[in-house]
């Protein structure tokens, strides 16, 4: 997954404003006779990169959410399997209880019936039932004890899944909170950015805007880029010489000849880093 959930929700808005340009475009806009048709596509371009940013960030949410909610879930089963093995430990131990109650209860049956003996074959059957009982009882109390011991590890489990369920379902819904939020706050990021965007579109000639639109569709928004070393910096392939001399000195729109990306020059001084 991307970049965790917290630091999601927590980083600082984008902020649309400005239009910023790239430090080549605003020392190209600065230091040269910069087309205002350039200027209207690079900042179009800035927006659209911004839109497309928090587009990606409002489609995350949902997804972090559900990865959170699956750690709910782990505690959530863990706190079931817990009370369903202290649940069978109960069971199991209330069973032992009845076994020993009904060897109690046959013992004494025997002992009574055993005064009525009239022969040392009957005494003797009598005294094999009753040790046999009595061993029941002896083996079924041995249990309940181990069950007992086992139950107290159990139920501190079930308090400590209890206790962890309860915190991590405070935590998420406490994103889920945030969530909506972020949301909201870059539905409404985007709603001003658009506007921004009709207000530059109506600047910008539209030959060139329809140029950009439609090589944005087959390339994303890195539509303006710059022509350094005889190449685009955004198809990298090499522009022919002549091309590239000419827009050197172009005061009009140029386009790359391989990609169809607009295109500007810096003059001989570099831009700041």
């Amino acid at each position: 997954m991307p970049q965790g959930f917290e630091t999601l929700v927590a980083k600082p808005k984008v902020r649309l404003t400005s239009q910023a340009l790239s430090p080549a475009l605003e020392w190209y806009a600065c230091h040269t006779s910069m087309s205002p048709d350039i200027e209207c596509a690079s900042r179009i371009q800035v927006i659209d990169q911004k839109i497309v940013t928090l587009e990606k960030e409002i489609a995350a949410l949902p997804r972090y959410i559900g990865d959170i909610e699956k750690k709910l879930d782990s505690h959530q089963k863990q706190l079931d399997a817990d009370k369903a093995a202290l649940a069978v430990n109960s069971k199991e131990r209330k069973t032992l209880e009845g076994t020993v109650a009904d060897s109690q209860a046959k013992i004494s049956k025997l002992k009574d019936q055993m005064t009525s003996a009239k022969t040392n074959e009957q005494y003797q059957a009598f005294q094999k039932e009753i040790n046999h009982f009595t061993e029941v009882i002896s083996r079924s109390e041995d249990h309940i004890l181990e069950l007992m011991e086992s139950a107290e590890t159990l139920e501190s489990a079930v308090k400590k899944s209890e206790a962890e369920l309860a915190v991590e379902r405070k935590h998420v819904e406490g994103q889920k909170v945030k969530a909506r939020e972020r949301a909201a706050t870059d539905q409404k990021a985007i709603a001003d950015a658009k506007a921004q965007r009709e207000d530059l579109v109506k600047k910008i000639s539209p030959s060139v805007y329809k140029a950009y639109e439609y090589v944005k569709k087959k390339v994303g928004v890195n539509v303006v880029c710059e022509a350094i070393d005889g190449s685009c910096t955004g198809c990298r392939l090499a522009l022919r010489p002549q091309f590239y001399q000419e827009l050197k000195f172009a005061k009009d729109v140029r386009y790359c000849e391989n990609c169809q990306r607009i295109l500007f020059y810096n003059q001989a001084v570099a831009p700041p880093v």
